[in-house]
């Protein structure tokens, strides 16, 4: 398989991309097709979501197309913060012009009346990538009379959450809403319980009544993935991984390997072979006891390093594929720690919108750090266990959801562990891994993000 999404070499202007076999072809076939046809040829590719539950884009985009209520918008999702995982950021690095290029396709298909990014701030590297493309973009007439607005947002975990992408595109903090953005999207004036509504959009007043606002979300890869499938076709598209989960995937591997990076894989290539190929595998004399695909599925153990990463053979070994960002634990790990650290990142990450999540989590993670430190006792594990029954009543968003089937699959998969912690037959154990948050990833290196243990509940930052 030959990469298509990761080019060998940085695609670094408009001239370049459209001198490939690809750039600007997927564009001309879809105003060829038109909208109902594009989109209808996306389904048939099987494209699926790049990220969260790997959602069918051709039904996502026909879903946000068939509604009549109010405007509709179409989202990118640039706000990479998912534990172990860099590969959106890798995307922008290498080829910024395909993905531009799907969002164009996007709109048009979807009729949007305006397209927006939503970046983290702090990636400002990617930024500029994004910026140059559309720019070159928009001078060579490719952009229609399509608007693009680039949002700089902040680094919170929840500003990926697509609901709380849309409160940060409309100038508020990333609390999620209630509502998901093809029923409640941006600038909607329809009222909806339990959430403010906003009144009107950018182009102001919406000539009366009330709106909607279908939004289309979808992120970096998927929409990289858009001009590829219609200049390559359905069949070519279909030609590489799975029935359910056709094409590739760009994934991340981090942690007990021997070089961290981010690489594309065709869909159905076993977990073991991806650590091997993009990782570079586990120093010498070193087993897998464990994978993270990253803090939003359960738990994956050595045992299963041979089940193919595709949407359906992870999620029937109970964990999933998420962002495909992978973080692989050597034998030297502990289990619990590993615990503790990824509640605390959830437990933090919380926006306090939701009590059962907020208190659920903190509480999670108290008993959790007990245990790590050598005070924990058994009541400490029947806590964990009656929140872990209710963290999610109520919940806005996923994250306590995360919160649920991450730490519930640790007790369950490594019950020995918590036993011998508990009943003090192993020592109190502090691991001097670093959180796999990820700042930059280059040349085998990763850098993490240090201040991940000064952050508070409340967002800000101990000095």
């Amino acid at each position: 398989m030959t990469p298509f999404l990761l080019p060998a070499e940085p695609i670094a202007s408009l001239e370049q991309y459209l001198a490939t076999e690809v750039g600007g072809r997927g564009l001309e076939r879809a105003q060829r097709l038109g909208p109902d046809a594009t989109i209808d040829e996306l389904s048939a590719s099987g494209l699926r979501g790049r990220g969260g539950a790997g959602f069918p884009t051709g039904r996502k985009w026909a879903g946000i197309a068939a509604q009549d209520s109010g405007r509709r918008y179409v989202v990118a999702n640039a706000a990479e913060g998912e534990p172990g995982t860099f590969k959106d950021r890798a995307l922008l690095r290498a080829n910024p012009y395909q993905f531009v290029e799907g969002l164009v396709i996007a709109a048009e298909a979807i009729g949007a009346e305006a397209a927006y990014i939503a970046i983290k701030a702090s990636f400002e590297r990617e930024t500029a990538n994004v910026r140059r493309a559309v720019q070159e973009f928009q001078e060579a007439g490719l952009c229609g009379d399509l608007t693009v607005t680039i949002v700089g947002g902040p680094g919170e975990y929840l500003f990926g959450e697509e609901k709380a992408m849309l409160e940060v595109i409309e100038g508020n903090p990333p609390l999620p809403r209630r509502f998901p953005p093809y029923e409640h999207g941006l600038f909607a004036t329809a009222p909806q319980q339990g959430w403010e509504s906003t009144g009107a959009g950018p182009r102001g007043d919406l000539g009366g009544g009330e709106a909607a606002n279908p939004t289309l979300v979808n992120n970096v890869e998927t929409l990289s993935n858009v001009p590829h499938v219609l200049a390559g076709g359905t069949d070519w598209f279909r030609s590489m991984g799975t029935e359910s989960s056709p094409g590739t995937i760009v994934t991340t591997v981090v942690g007990d390997v021997v070089a961290p990076d981010v690489g594309e894989v065709e869909l159905g290539t076993s977990l073991r072979d991806v650590i091997d190929a993009v990782g570079s595998g586990l120093a010498p004399g070193r087993t897998v006891q464990a994978v993270l695909s990253g803090v939003a599925n359960a738990v994956i153990p050595g045992s299963l390093l041979d089940t193919p990463v595709t949407y359906e053979h992870l999620s029937a070994i109970g964990s999933g594929l998420g962002s495909a960002g992978f973080i692989v634990l050597d034998d030297t790990a502990s289990m619990v720690d590993t615990a503790y650290r990824c509640s605390r990142f959830l437990s933090v990450e919380s926006c306090g919108q939701c009590s059962p999540c907020k208190l659920g989590a903190s509480a999670i993670t108290e008993a959790l750090e007990r245990i790590v430190t050598g005070d924990g006792e058994d009541a400490d594990l029947h806590r964990i266990a009656g929140w872990l029954e209710r963290v999610t009543d109520g919940a806005r968003c996923y994250l306590a959801t995360q919160e649920q089937q991450l730490v519930a699959s640790f007790l369950r998969t490594f019950p020995e562990e918590f036993a011998a912690r508990v009943e003090g037959r192993l020592p109190p154990v502090r691991d001097d891994r670093p959180f796999p948050l990820l700042v930059d990833l280059a040349d085998g290196v990763a850098t993490y993000d240090e201040r991940y243990w000064r952050k508070r509940p409340d967002w800000t930052y101990e000095d």
